[in-house]
């Protein structure tokens, strides 16, 4: 696969090697290269550039089916993909030369300082002109290779003598487990919920100190001091873990400023850490849980708080951040939240610990709920389920994905029954204004029944399944509030004043408006929510037996798009800072929004069904044929050239930005909408282009202007043209290389 990983090279790549020189005597370059007037002091050096001539890719990755041109860059590409899940690291010919020794000073002391194995510079050129990104790179090498040393030091989780519960339970995850590449693997489900469980055993202090380190990764100040000192590039390109503000590890004042807009939950002291462990014995009546399992060290409790409202929370902002005490809330909803986080935190033995802890107390407390009943379920069951739902649908594990949606109805009734207690709640109060905790209730209620709704939409989308709540259910339910009011930390007097001015507007009156070319003005969350409600009427639409036939139907779907479309300019100025880097402007929700709404326009001319039922089982063969078949269903019509355009769109973000820069940072920064909408109008994209390259019939003017467009827009990403002859290839492989980065979901 010659462009399987175009877009991760680095860009020094054809530059010319600058060797570590020994005396004030430059080397002799006898080593030319056939094919241009290059000269090189080594042959290794020349037979590598030769290789940019020949493109040429001897390194290949044993565990997928990649390959480099180099094998610094295999290295890279091993630690950055595969390292971290489980598997057996490659190591570089001196690592493997200076193996002894180290394992002999790391028996000599438990304790031994921490040294970063340099050997990987012996292998990547440190050249005058190198950039940013490049260095970058080789600090994520040495940070991977610092962490595992951290771990052989004898720095694993220990218990601390402040826990309360006894710490004899044996580790829950083998760490000679492999998952798959850029999944999160879940080989133990149902062995693992069999497991008889003795007790709750902590995990102690963390193998290097998570404040000191987090925000530079580690790295010895000589290495800071070589990245400081290299000149800056356009777009930097951040090391494979995820962001954590130091003034956010332990116990943040209320004076801190939060660039969240909010402030971040923490646990402040291991008394507090204490608390949370004994809500969780007094959860967990029945012993349920398995023998093993470990709760976060309170440095990682912390970190895994921070990832979470830093990153996840502002994509489903469904959680009241003021409200929310981790020494307080449920047990069931903190492990929840903190399985997330750890996914964000790249901790993923962890994430799947704890996301087991929730779903033990969840499940074990709708067991024994006496008289069940949807109507009688707090909101913490339907906030926890949704959250494990999450982190199962999206694991990368087909039996995450079964158990997500062997559940569906139950949420659902969770949700209806819920929703009933609201509307008698608001009718009792008989026009008075809610006090600022009764609004707070109410509103958690709303947006977490629109995040189901939500997520809900996201399973449609992926796998074809069917909404288990349809906008019928939310007929008089408000909107969202702006995020400014949900986080507003003021008095009481002030409070009342912004709702006042707050403008309520219900589902059905925004949903009335929009097929009625009406447009409004809404929070960013109720932006996120509307485009759901179309997206999903679309797929309604698409199977509807007279959906050929109805071309009113399809005439109104396509004004209301274009009627949301035009709100947003109307769109509540969410005044919260928001501390992820993406090419948009106001809240990430709108960003998130565009991506359904790019996607609902081109599902009302090509629908992928028979592709999104085939990854619902998760087999590549299966989703490969399904994606071939697929492309008769890709007109050529004047239609289907606005479908390309909106793929030129999605396709133009990732390249304005840099292709590897995305790689790098939409996996924090971004939510998980953007690779699944994506996804669908890539391969919409490239079996359009196969056509034009293919068929019979010659392209005609505006087919061709738009080939070229992409043509262009493809040829900006790189010094050179492109080797392969046709776009279709190019763009499926380049898509490919930019989803095959490290990422937080399967």
């Amino acid at each position: 696969m010659p462009g399987a990983n175009v877009a991760v090279m680095p860009s020094s790549a054809a530059s010319t090697p600058a060797s570590r020189r020994t005396s004030a005597a430059a080397p002799e370059r006898k080593y030319k290269c056939q094919f241009c007037n290059r000269a090189f002091s080594r042959s290794e050096h020349r037979s590598r550039h030769e290789r940019s001539h020949t493109k040429e890719r001897p390194f290949k990755c044993q565990k997928c089916r990649s390959t480099f041109v180099r094998r610094d860059l295999l290295l890279r590409h091993d630690r950055t993909v595969h390292a971290k899940d489980g598997g057996v690291p490659l190591h570089s010919d001196g690592k493997r030369r200076g193996g002894p020794k180290t394992a002999r000073a790391v028996s000599n002391s438990s304790k031994a300082p921490l040294t970063i194995d340099t050997s990987v510079l012996d292998h990547i050129d440190i050249s005058d002109d190198m950039d940013t990104e490049t260095a970058a790179m080789l600090i994520t090498d040495l940070q991977h290779k610092t962490n595992a040393a951290a771990r052989g030091n004898g720095g694993h989780f220990e218990s601390s003598p402040s826990m309360s519960f006894a710490a004899h339970g044996s580790a829950i995850i083998d760490t000679a487990v492999t998952y798959p590449n850029g999944a999160i693997g879940l080989p133990q489900w149902d062995g693992f919920m069999s497991q008889e469980a003795k007790s709750i055993t902590s995990v102690g202090s963390m193998p290097y100190d998570t404040q000191s380190t987090s925000q530079h990764g580690g790295l010895a100040p000589g290495l800071l001091a070589m990245i400081n000192s290299l000149p800056p590039s356009a777009a930097g390109t951040p090391a494979p873990q995820s962001p954590f503000q130091q003034h956010h590890a332990n116990t943040p004042g209320d004076n801190a400023q939060y660039p969240s807009g909010f402030r971040i939950p923490q646990v402040g002291t291991d008394e507090e850490r204490n608390i949370i462990l004994d809500n969780i014995r007094n959860q967990d009546t029945e012993h349920a849980i398995p023998e093993g399992f470990r709760v976060p060290s309170l440095s990682s409790m912390n970190r895994y708080l921070n990832t979470y409202f830093s990153l996840f929370h502002h994509h489903l902002p469904f959680l009241h951040p003021a409200s929310f005490e981790p020494t307080q809330v449920s047990p069931a909803l903190l492990l929840a939240v903190l399985s997330i986080g750890a996914l964000y935190a790249f901790d993923q033995e962890h994430a799947y610990t704890l996301h087991i802890g929730a779903k033990v107390l969840v499940n074990q407390f709708l067991q024994n709920k006496e008289n069940f009943s949807s109507r009688k379920c707090p909101l913490w069951t339907m906030q926890s389920s949704l959250l494990n739902m999450v982190f199962a649908s999206w694991s990368g594990d087909p039996k995450g994905l079964e158990w997500a949606c062997s559940i569906k109805s139950l949420l659902a009734n969770m949700v209806a029954g819920n929703r009933y207690e609201l509307k008698l709640r608001q009718e009792a109060r008989e026009g008075r204004l809610p006090t600022r905790a009764e609004w707070v209730e109410d509103e958690g209620c709303r947006r977490t029944y629109y995040a189901v709704y939500i997520f809900f939409g996201l399973l449609t989308l992926s796998y074809n399944h069917t909404p288990a709540i349809g906008f019928n259910d939310f007929e008089d339910v408000e909107l969202p509030s702006p995020e400014v009011i949900w986080n507003l930390r003021t008095s009481e007097e002030a409070w009342a004043e912004h709702i006042k001015a707050s403008p309520s507007l219900t589902f059905l009156e925004a949903h009335d408006n929009l097929f009625q070319g009406k447009t409004l003005k809404y929070s960013a969350f109720a932006t996120r929510v509307m485009i759901n409600a179309l997206f999903l009427e679309v797929w309604y639409h698409k199977r509807s037996p007279e959906a050929l036939q109805d071309v009113v139907t399809e005439y109104k779907l396509r004004l209301a798009l274009e009627t949301w479309e035009k709100s947003l300019e109307l769109c509540e100025p969410e005044t919260v800072t928001v501390p992820l880097s993406a090419p948009h402007k106001g809240h990430p929700l709108i960003f998130n929004a565009n991506a359904m709404f790019r996607n609902a326009k081109a599902r009302l001319e090509v629908d992928l069904k028979a592709v999104q039922e085939a990854l619902r089982y998760h087999d590549s063969y299966e989703v490969a044929a399904a994606m071939s078949s697929a492309r008769d269903r890709v007109k050529r019509s004047g239609e289907m050239i606005k479908v390309i355009e909106e793929c030129y769109n999605c396709l133009e973000i990732a390249v304005a930005q840099g292709v590897r820069w995305v790689a790098r940072t939409s996996p924090t920064n971004w939510s998980i909408e953007h690779p699944l909408c994506g996804m669908d109008l890539m391969i919409i994209l490239s079996l359009w282009l196969y056509r034009l390259e293919h068929d019979e019939e010659p392209a005609n003017d505006d087919e061709l202007a738009m080939y070229h467009k992409f043509r262009k827009l493809l040829n900006k990403d790189f010094d050179e043209p492109y080797a392969l002859p046709h776009l279709s290839s190019l763009v499926a492989r380049l898509w490919g290389s930019i989803m095959d980065e490290v990422v937080v979901w399967g």
